[in-house]
């Protein structure tokens, strides 16, 4: 309960002082190419509901099209407005309608697309899905230049099921064991300095 207050407070507040950045990027996605301003994709939320995840669109609207769901390096699918969105997450910002709508939380384990949350090992799978999904959480500070990792491997998705989606999952499993609001603020901390700060 301490939690979702928490979320529902801190998310109303960002939407309250950030809305003139969020109104700035919609009209440079929709400037800078054809297609809607949010990018939404089915994910697996907690006890496994799946809901529809909101960023800025980053990508071409044919994206799916001609492409992996995961994105590699310079992927040309990326739009000029994207590389400078995602680099900084602010792509990520619409989510915090998510987090009022319930579905989200500002810090958990990232939300997967279904195909991949069915390789999930049970038991992970189980505690994993136990939490509300979050907006960043140790993997995502972990993971952050994760596309450029891909970029080097020979099988980017062989890469990702094999060594990345592992990875990120023990960490996944760590955040719900020590899961607390002191841990939520310093992950927060943590992923602002690593963003605007050190990066």
């Amino acid at each position: 309960m301490l939690k979702r207050g928490f979320d529902i407070v801190m998310a109303a507040a960002g939407l309250l002082v950030l809305w003139p950045v969020l109104l700035a990027v919609a009209v440079w996605v929709k400037l800078d190419s054809p297609g809607p301003v949010f990018f939404r994709q089915q994910r697996v939320g907690r006890h496994g509901v799946l809901f529809r995840i909101h960023k800025f669109r980053t990508m071409a609207i044919d994206a799916p099209s001609r492409g992996p769901q995961i994105t590699v390096g310079a992927d040309p699918r990326i739009t000029r407005a994207g590389h400078f969105l995602r680099r900084t997450k602010l792509d990520e910002l619409a989510q915090l309608f998510d987090v009022l709508a319930g579905t989200m939380s500002l810090v958990g384990p990232r939300p997967e697309v279904p195909r991949y949350v069915a390789l999930y090992p049970a038991a992970l799978r189980d505690k994993i899905l136990s939490v509300r999904p979050g907006v960043t959480d140790l993997a995502s500070i972990e993971y952050r230049h994760e596309s450029a990792l891909l970029a080097r491997a020979v099988d980017p998705e062989r890469t990702y099921v094999e060594e990345v989606m592992p990875a990120k999952l023990a960490l996944a499993a760590r955040y719900v064991d020590e899961m607390s609001l002191r841990n939520d603020l310093r992950l927060i901390g943590t992923t602002l300095s690593s963003l605007w700060g050190r990066g």
